[in-house]
């Protein structure tokens, strides 16, 4: 009896994508979401920001300024992605439109386990690892506060009254913070999750194309016209894929340039607060979860961004282990011109300099530590 393949539908791993917009007053159809766009807009994405940075130029030492910065910097790259991202939601339904019509090219058994098994997973877990790693990091800096002791705000911040005045006006700033923080981490959420899924979707469907490419004419009881056939479907099927890769490269140009700065500056100041700085053990706590939080950032993203190199590397072989013996010159020729074009290397760029990869975030790292020792000796 043959086996049922399992449905492949790479539009339910961006459920939780959509609703992160969708919470944030955009992709929705009701009548207020327009008013809360506008809202958080400018009480988030924009003015959450300056009040952090006014109240960064504020502090007087040292140790008061590497406190605020590492928040300051995430919500600034925060609001510069989400805005990028903003700008490109029609290529991102494009790609998305592209992944609906290679889903229904998996027709195999072996082709929906594999996808099941491994690239729907593995997407799932990015985001769900995501909304824990942000959590946390919005718990203990709430924790930070509630329980660490003194009158103090979530974070530095300047506002245009005296905070200090009176409870009300400190425990309604506190909530602003609060609030503002939360709805940032939803944005990173949209900003973050969203490449190292597409990555991990964009190398499973190449996979999937490496699959049926190594078993076209394989099939004795195929006909030479089928055989050229599944061909030409699979050359479209790579078309496909290379454009999804153009738009990744439009959609991510500058927003993962930002990414890798601000990853960069936070993991080094993290580590310096965390030594230097950390005042009790809420501040420790939220330091760590905050220091786990920037490599989980990062490290999904490059991982993915090389495993899509490596799959497409694989096509080659795969195109040359089908069953081209027997077949007619003009089938050779088209499967000899797919081969050189298969060589050519796939990489998608930060900022058009710097490749999305394992190499990058090893990188990056280096940089922070950099970053680290500078601040030790300026100590």
């Amino acid at each position: 009896m043959e086996l049922k393949s399992p449905v492949i539908r790479s539009e339910h791993i961006y459920r939780a994508y959509w609703l992160y917009w969708r919470l944030l007053g955009l992709e929705s159809n009701f009548a207020l979401n327009r008013l809360l766009d506008i809202l958080i807009t400018f009480f988030v994405t924009f003015w959450y920001t300056i009040h952090l940075i006014l109240g960064l130029f504020m502090e007087r030492t040292l140790g008061d300024v590497c406190k605020g910065l590492p928040i300051t910097a995430a919500c600034f790259f925060a609001s510069f992605k989400f805005v990028c991202f903003r700008l490109k939601l029609a290529e991102i339904k494009t790609i998305e439109v592209l992944f609906k019509e290679l889903d229904q090219r998996a027709l195999s058994y072996e082709e929906g386990q594999f996808f099941d098994k491994n690239t729907r997973r593995e997407a799932n877990f990015i985001w769900k690892s995501f909304i824990v790693a942000y959590g946390l990091s919005n718990v203990s800096a709430i924790a930070s506060v509630l329980f660490g002791g003194g009158h103090k705000l979530l974070y530095p911040a300047w506002f245009p009254y005296d905070v200090q005045a009176s409870e009300l006006r400190f425990w309604l700033s506190v909530t602003y913070q609060i609030v503002g923080v939360s709805l940032a981490i939803l944005q990173n959420l949209a900003n973050d999750s969203y490449p190292p899924m597409t990555f991990c979707v964009v190398a499973g469907h190449v996979r999937l194309l490496t699959m049926r490419l190594s078993q076209i004419g394989h099939d004795q009881r195929e006909t030479k016209s089928s055989i050229a056939r599944k061909l030409i479907e699979s050359i479209e099927d790579h078309r496909k894929l290379m454009k999804i890769v153009e738009l990744l490269r439009s959609t991510m140009n500058i927003s993962q340039l930002g990414q890798f700065i601000s990853s960069g500056v936070n993991i080094s100041i993290t580590l310096v607060n965390i030594l230097f700085f950390a005042e009790n053990n809420f501040a420790v706590t939220y330091y760590g979860v905050y220091f786990v939080s920037m490599i989980l950032e990062l490290f999904p993203c490059c991982y993915y961004g090389t495993l899509i190199s490596i799959e497409m590397n694989g096509l080659t072989q795969a195109i040359y282990s089908s069953n081209w013996i027997g077949m007619d010159r003009g089938y050779c020729r088209t499967l000899l011109i797919f081969m050189q074009l298969t060589l050519t290397e796939v990489q998608i760029k930060a900022g058009g300099m710097i490749g999305i990869g394992m190499n990058a975030f090893f990188a990056t790292v280096r940089l922070a530590y950099s970053f680290f020792t500078l601040a030790m000796s300026l100590r």
